[in-house]
């Protein structure tokens, strides 16, 4: 692991990996579990990691924690030593420039910092979106992880990428709290025990509303009334907002149509605490990973069918894609004309009445359902689906599906990358014999002659390591993935365990 206080030495460092793929995960020190979580995503997902440790002065307002805040370096290294981090990035004032009120600000909408802690906080966010945007720059990251609790900073972070067309993917990562609730957070080593008790009334509250919600309550009245009934038990924590709020927008809400941020914020003598959660009201995802030849798409159609969902077939997505590719003339090698294409094109999927047939596809308001299986795309529509701006057209628009759920989606990275916050995630496997097993038989039925067990069971071998170890989204279990190993199992026995699971979190 390499330790850089300069800029120059960090990108001296990072300039050797330019092909590959960087994650950050921008921090103030301090590390506990929380950023833990988000540096073993970071390292899982990319070949380098990199931590910013930077306590941010344009963040901190004169009557607040600046130099209270705890700074552990020596021990932050450890951990990130321990994590299997790269790079650690742990610049001064000076070098970041934040030591001079004359800095270049980047300053966000008024709208977004208005509100929850921009109202006790101001200046806060306009320190933290200018901070942000220089560490993205310095680094140049695929992807940054910034964790949910922080759920304004990470709202205005994505509108500052989208606004400024800045080339970076954000990952947002669940909250960890202790085995009592309390989110992690820097700040809790400033609370005694009795204080770290008192403190798990806040997840207490949220809970409470989020109760009303699943039973169907949606005005913003009633639900903030449940959180202050519970608060009112516990007099040592001073309310200072609880607030119903759009998750990406942050504008207000009266009541929760499909998804919604509640976002608290308390005293609990000198130490400021928040928490939240997300409110959704969608129809659960299923979402199903796993290596080549373990029979994903067929079993994916079929729990799609017996639960009444909508099978997101995305393999077609990029068929489709490939389709008007080729229909329009570009060479497959053109990735800038490609790229231009398939931003401006719109895919739609159509359940079908018939059980047996396939969905129905359309592009540009073509039908081209038979047409994506022709021997033509069949040949080009990996070279095309390898492409960095067809990957990310297709995967906004599959996000788009995600947003009123109900659907069962299957491939390679669904459940880690699409959609990781998937209410089902099913890692359908099975060992590379039996699934050379199936293909030899497959082969045999469709052609009367196929290659040996052991040749198809090699260039299975091959393909897995090729899809671990890709630069962009490779193949691995999401961490709260149940794996299902196929290996003697039936089809039929396969969809009952599927649908079985998914009852049983609907429960």
């Amino acid at each position: 692991m390499r330790l850089f206080k300069t800029i120059a030495g960090l990108r001296c460092y990072l300039n050797q990996y330019h092909r590959q793929t960087i994650g950050l995960v921008p921090s103030m020190g301090a590390l506990h579990s929380g950023h833990l979580s988000l540096i073993q995503q970071a390292r899982r997902e990319n070949a380098i990691a990199v931590v910013s440790i930077f306590v941010n002065p344009l963040q901190f307002a004169p009557s607040e924690d600046l130099q209270r805040y705890p700074r552990t370096l020596e021990q932050d290294q450890e951990l990130c030593e321990q994590a299997g981090v790269d790079v650690i990035f742990a610049p001064s004032a000076e070098e970041m420039g934040a030591d001079s009120n004359t800095i270049t600000a980047i300053i966000p909408p008024a709208t977004m910092t208005a509100g929850l802690c921009g109202k006790s906080r101001p200046g806060h966010f306009q320190g933290v979106a200018t901070i942000v945007t220089k560490l993205l720059n310095v680094v140049q990251p695929t992807t940054a992880y910034f964790g949910q609790k922080d759920a304004q900073q990470v709202a205005i972070i994505k509108r500052l990428l989208a606004d400024l067309n800045l080339p970076v993917n954000i990952v947002v990562c669940p909250i960890v709290r202790e085995t009592s609730g309390l989110a992690l957070s820097s700040r809790n080593q400033y609370l005694n025990s009795v204080q770290q008790q008192q403190a798990t009334v806040l997840y207490r509250a949220l809970q409470q509303a989020e109760k009303a919600f699943q039973q169907g309550e949606r005005q913003t009245e009633v639900l903030i009334a449940e959180v202050k009934a519970e608060l009112a038990k516990e007099t040592a924590v001073q309310l200072e907002y609880i607030e119903l709020v759009h998750p990406d927008s942050l504008m207000p809400m009266n009541e929760v149509n499909q998804v919604g941020l509640l976002a608290i914020a308390a005293r609990l003598d000198n130490t400021r605490l928040i928490d939240n959660v997300l409110l959704r009201e969608r129809r659960p995802i299923v979402a199903i990973d796993g290596p080549a030849g373990a029979g994903k798409s067929t079993v994916a159609r079929q729990v799609a069918q017996n639960l009444g969902l909508l099978y997101l077939d995305t393999g077609a997505m990029y068929r489709a894609v490939t389709w008007l590719v080729l229909e329009s003339g570009i060479e497959i090698t053109d990735e800038p004309a490609i790229a231009e294409l398939v931003s401006q094109s719109e895919i739609q999927l159509i359940a079908s009445d018939r059980p047996e047939s396939p969905v129905q596809v359309t592009i540009q308001g073509r039908d081209v359902t038979e047409a994506i299986r022709s021997l033509a795309v069949t040949a080009q529509v990996s070279a095309i689906a390898a492409q960095p701006a067809v990957r990310q057209a297709l995967l906004r628009q599959q996000q788009r599906w995600g947003e009123k759920g109900g659907i069962v989606a299957e491939g390679r990275d669904i459940g880690t990358c699409v959609f990781p916050d998937a209410e089902v995630k099913i890692f359908l496997t099975a060992s590379v014999q039996e699934r050379a097993r199936r293909r030899h038989q497959e082969l045999t039925i469709k052609h009367g002659t196929a290659p040996s067990v052991e040749d198809i069971a090699q260039a299975i071998a091959d393909r897995d390591r090729q899809d671990s170890t890709r630069a962009i989204a490779p193949l691995q279990q999401a961490p709260d993935a149940i794996e299902l190993i196929t290996d003697g199992l039936t089809i039929p026995e396969v969809i009952a365990r599927i649908v079985s699971i998914y009852q049983g979190n609907r429960e």
